[in-house]
């Protein structure tokens, strides 16, 4: 099999789609061969890390994966013992690792929306449920015997995310540029009160972890699913998230320049707004996916569309913080998940089948956690592979510009740089 056709299979899309998308991008870029380059790293990759797991190349499906799943779990145990044992199924347990998370990003300054103006959306469309669990009978009442970021936290799980998207958002449509401001992102611990109702919000998540990008703010619920791995599944989701709200400060920043289209832009990029009809993408264009759809549907037709995902971005800047901070606690073995965002490959089972084993470090994570049900987790690494494509013709940061020149558009339109006539990759 030409790794052409290898990288088709992991993307899941017709071979000859690939080969248009070579064919359309060499002429574009004058970079030959990146197809071939990205197959033989990956190859590379592959033999160096099972080699390290101390397997041959050629292992069969279940003790790649199972290799795989040991690694991460004994990454998660050492983890746990460097950090002096946190769990998170206390407010003090969860500090531990938030605190761990801050140390390893200090520097974490964006623009995001005041809290006064905030508070002034929320007194035009209070929280009803979350006014009633607290026994306020006021927005004002409620703020001033509560920690603001903690109750915004509360939306995402008590009221919930059709709320937010649907009663909240609305209410973002008088904001300009002087409702921002530069702080710190925050990374808060919410208070047992706040358990029993995260549980519901945790059974659909899989993690007791999210984020508010316009305010700055990732919050862990003080509960605990009682998994293995669940501990690296935290720290790596929140290192994430810092760089994910990042990446939304500097949109919302560049948004400002146009006061006039600020509300609408800022309430489509809180929504992950993405294009849903193929009548708006030409043939040439690279979609701009920026949430992972397969959460939904992993039969989603636009995953099946050359796209990039600045997710998958976000992750792999998590994935090098995340072996420097282990290293300063003296867990060394964090540096293997580095740069295995987009490799992986099909192995055989026992019965002769191909099957799709991911080395990225979340999807790992989060099928350890999973175990006990059989999930697996592979569209974090389909999702890389895209972006590893899409960058191997223009380099990395062109591509994360290129992303936030053209996030709220929703595609871009590959254009002709520099001839070159070898692959960067």
């Amino acid at each position: 099999m030409e790794y052409y056709e290898k990288i088709a299979k992991i993307l899941r899309v017709d071979k000859d789609a690939i080969r248009d998308v070579e064919s359309r991008l060499e002429r574009l870029t004058g970079k030959l061969g990146v197809m071939d380059a990205i197959g033989e790293e990956n190859e590379k990759e592959i033999k160096q890390h099972l080699e390290t797991l101390e397997l041959p190349r050629a292992v069969g499906a279940k003790k790649a994966y199972q290799a795989l799943i040991e690694k991460i779990r004994r990454d998660d145990e050492q983890l746990f013992e460097a950090m002096h044992h946190p769990r998170c199924d206390d407010p003090e347990g969860c500090r531990i690792v938030t605190r761990f998370v801050a140390e390893a990003i200090p520097s974490r300054k964006g623009f995001f929306l005041k809290k006064e103006k905030f508070i002034e959306i929320l007194e035009k469309q209070p929280p009803r449920k979350i006014l009633s669990m607290l026994g306020y009978s006021s927005v004002s009442q409620m703020v001033a015997q509560e920690d603001l970021l903690t109750i915004a936290a509360a939306l995402r799980f008590v009221e919930g995310s059709e709320w937010v998207n649907t009663s909240l958002l609305p209410h973002y449509a008088d904001i300009t540029p002087a409702d921002f401001e530069e702080r710190d992102i925050e990374i808060i611990t919410l208070d047992a009160r706040w358990k029993q109702a995260g549980r519901e919000f945790m059974k659909k998540k899989f993690h007791n972890v999210s984020h508010l990008k316009e305010l700055g703010v990732i919050f862990v619920i003080p509960e605990s699913s009682g998994f293995e791995g669940e501990l690296m599944r935290t720290v790596s989701l929140a290192i994430h998230y810092i760089f994910e709200i990042l990446f939304y400060s500097s949109m919302f920043k560049e948004a400002m320049r146009n006061p006039d289209m600020l509300p609408s832009s800022l309430t489509s990029l809180l929504r992950g707004d993405t294009i849903d009809s193929r009548d708006l993408l030409q043939e040439s264009n690279w979609l701009v996916i920026q949430r992972y759809l397969a959460k939904d549907d992993e039969n989603d037709w636009r995953l099946l569309e050359p796209h990039v995902n600045p997710e998958a971005i976000h992750w792999e800047k998590a994935e090098k913080v995340i072996a420097v901070a282990g290293e300063a606690y003296g867990v060394k073995g964090l540096s293997f998940w580095q740069d295995l965002n987009w490799v992986g490959d099909y192995f055989t089972t026992n019965a002769g089948i191909d099957v799709l084993v991911s080395f990225n470090l979340i999807d790992t994570s989060m099928s350890l956690v999973q175990e006990k049900e059989m999930v697996k987790y592979l569209y974090h690494h389909q999702e890389a592979l895209w972006n590893k494509v899409f960058s191997s013709y223009y380099g990395e940061d062109e591509m994360e510009r290129l992303i936030k020149e053209n996030l709220i558009r929703g595609f871009i339109t590959p254009r002709a740089v520099a001839s070159r006539q070898s692959p960067t990759v």
